[in-house]
This record gives C-alpha cells, sequence and structure tokens, in this order.
C-alpha cells in the first residue's frame, strides 16, 4: 500500500504538506449559538481550515459519574485512579454539561454558517445517532474520531462505513490498540484515514509528548500523520510542524476565562493565528529532501565564491607555481577547485597583481 493522500473538499492532505489547522470549538462554545458564531468569525479570520465542535450530552457519563449518586463513592474505594477521576471531575458536571453541550440546533445552524464562511466544518459524534444526524443529515465533510473511542472498534466500524475521510487521534492507546484501529476502519474499504499522535493530559508534561512519536507512524503506516495539541501555547504545534505534522488540531477559544472545561488549555485567536502563519513558514522551509539550489542561490557565488588570481605581476611564458596564485572574491573566474589543474602551466600572457586568471591565458 503506498503513502496515502487524503482529500476533504479543497483540501490535499498529505505527510509534510500543507498543515490543515482545525480549531478545535469543542465545547467552548457553552451551548451558546452567538459565541460559536463568533468563534467560527476569528477561526476564519485567523486562516484556520476548519472548525470542530462536539456532539455529546449527558449520556455520555453513567449516573454513578456524577455528584450525589452513592455508587460514586464506591468506586473511588475501589480505584485510586477513578479517585483522581472524580476529584478532578466539577460537582456540577451534569448541570453544566446539558448548559454547555450542542444541540442538533446548534450544530445545524453552526454547519450552515460554516459553509456561508467558506471554512470546513466537523464535529466530533459520540454515538451512531450522532454519526447519522452530521453525515447524512448536515452533510459533514470529515469525520473526528476522539481518543477515547479509539478502542470502540464496532463504532469505528460504523462510522468507517460512511465512507467519509476519517481524522482519528490516538492518546491512551497503546500501539497494537492504534493498529487494530486502523485494521478495522480499512476492511470496511475506507482508507481516507489520517492519524493524529495525541496525548490525553491537559496539558500534558513535555518529557510526555514524545513528537518523534509522528516518525514512529509514519513508519508503520501509509497513512497522513498529524499531531492533536493539548499544551499550553505554540510551540509544540510548531515543533510538531518541522516533524512533519500535516494536520494540528488545537482547542480555541476567544477567552481563556471564559465558564467551561477546555478553556483554560484553549489557544486564543492571536495564539491560533501564530500557529497557522508560522506552521506554513515552516512547512515551506522544509522544503525537499534532494540537494536543489534555487536560482537565487546559485547567482550568489559571483559575489561569494573565490576565484583563482595572480599574487604577483607576471610576465608571458613564465611558469605557474602555487605561490603565484592566490584565492579571492568575486567567483567569476576559474573555481579555487581547479588549482592543480593551474599550477605548472605555461603563462600565454602578462597578468597584473590581483588580475583574475582564465583558461585562455595558459598554454
Amino acid at each position: 500500500m503506498g503513502e496515502k493522500i487524503v482529500k476533504i473538499k479543497n483540501k490535499e492532505i498529505k505527510n509534510f504538506g500543507e498543515p490543515f489547522i482545525i480549531a478545535e470549538i469543542g465545547s467552548n462554545h457553552n451551548g451558546n449559538l452567538e459565541l460559536a458564531k463568533q468563534l467560527i468569525d476569528k477561526a476564519v479570520e485567523v486562516g484556520a481550515d476548519s472548525v470542530k465542535f462536539q456532539a455529546f450530552d449527558t449520556n455520555l457519563f453513567s449516573e454513578a459519574c456524577y455528584e450525589g449518586d452513592e455508587r460514586r463513592l464506591k468506586l473511588m474505594e475501589e480505584s485510586s485512579s477513578l479517585q483522581r477521576f472524580f476529584t478532578d471531575v466539577h460537582p456540577e458536571l451534569k448541570r453544566e454539561m446539558q448548559e454547555y453541550m450542542a444541540s442538533k440546533e446548534l450544530l445545524s445552524e453552526a454547519k450552515r454558517y460554516c459553509d456561508e464562511k467558506n471554512i470546513i466544518f466537523s464535529c466530533t459524534p459520540l454515538d451512531r445517532n450522532a454519526v447519522d444526524f452530521l453525515v447524512d443529515e448536515l452533510g459533514m465533510d470529515f469525520i473526528k474520531v476522539a481518543s477515547m473511542d479509539l478502542n470502540n472498534y464496532d463504532f469505528l466500524d460504523y462510522l468507517a462505513r460512511k465512507n467519509k475521510p476519517i481524522i482519528i487521534s490516538t492518546g491512551m492507546a497503546s500501539f497494537h490498540e492504534i493498529i487494530k484501529a486502523v485494521d478495522t476502519i480499512v476492511k470496511t474499504g475506507n482508507d481516507q484515514l489520517v492519524l493524529l499522535h495525541c496525548v490525553s493530559t491537559y496539558p500534558p508534561k513535555n518529557e510526555n509528548i514524545n513528537l518523534n512519536n509522528l516518525d514512529l507512524f509514519r513508519r508503520n503506516f501509509p497513512f497522513p500523520i498529524g499531531w492533536s495539541d493539548h499544551t499550553i501555547g505554540n510551540t509544540i504545534s510548531l515543533a510538531s510542524v518541522a516533524k512533519g505534522a500535516c494536520v494540528i488540531e488545537k482547542h480555541f477559544t476567544l477567552d481563556k476565562n471564559l465558564p467551561g472545561w477546555d478553556h483554560k488549555v484553549s489557544a486564543t485567536p492571536e495564539e491560533l493565528m501564530i500557529i497557522v502563519n508560522n506552521s506554513k513558514e515552516i512547512w515551506k522551509s522544509l522544503g525537499s529532501h534532494q540537494r536543489i539550489l534555487p536560482q537565487d542561490e546559485i547567482d550568489k557565488r559571483a559575489l561569494f565564491r573565490r576565484s583563482i588570481v595572480a599574487n604577483r605581476d607576471m610576465t608571458a611564458g613564465e611558469i605557474i607555481s602555487e605561490e603565484d596564485l592566490a584565492l579571492k572574491r568575486p567567483g567569476i573566474g576559474i573555481q579555487p577547485s581547479e588549482i592543480n589543474f593551474v599550477v605548472g602551466r605555461k603563462l600565454k600572457t602578462e597578468l597584473k597583481v590581483d588580475d583574475l586568471v582564465s583558461f585562455a591565458d595558459l598554454v
């Protein structure tokens, strides 16, 4: 299987290609359509290629996850990891999810508004009903799979059969799980797949980011490889482009101080603009794996390289020794690499000190 190119509308996604920037709105619209539209406007303004929402509701969590349910305490007693989870979960999680979740009406209007503003709409579906609504009713152009569903293989099979490009995050997953997820999708006949290296902590420690996983993925999969970024700031997103990431997904907000769970780890419009603009500069600067000199650099040879010149006044008939020659700019004469050809030759004409030596001067 050769290296794949994934097409999303008029965008071509390939390894070391021009970065495809996804402004991850997620739930940062806080359930407010006007705020969602403002976020879309800013994403367009800074040059993002796509905005992405999340289509979850309170059914994502069992009732045992919510404050006041007696099963929560029992779960906390049984698992130290769940103790940490419930400590981090806001006591008012259920209310916040009801308040901030994206309704069908909000998503429908967001899709219409994205079409109007010429930016690609996407949304992460977390169940089959959401997949059907987003793909069949709204005509979403690509499907983004959250890290939490990478091992949800029946779900992957279902959404892959929609025959839309799929971008899948790999946070929390072992390499074996990633292989199985890829196989599950490809077996449906859908090979329009992009893998995103991802670290599912908010924010991750630098020593846990492991951008070298981008190389690992490229060695083992023929699909475009990108980076889903949960770090603070722009540095790691830009570094990922230097490592060949062709998709960057970055949480996006208008104000880090807004209520909600993702605003503080999200990029502001100013930060996202830096990612958009600088990532394209980095991509262009990566260039070719072949040694190809641009014409303007070739033209610099005349100014910056040296030529063989006479080191003293010389007369016709003299035999040239190494001491008779010097190497000086400009580089429009015989190159220094040819000095052994010149030494030992007889002069046809006289030369003054600093005169360029030419092949026509030599017998």
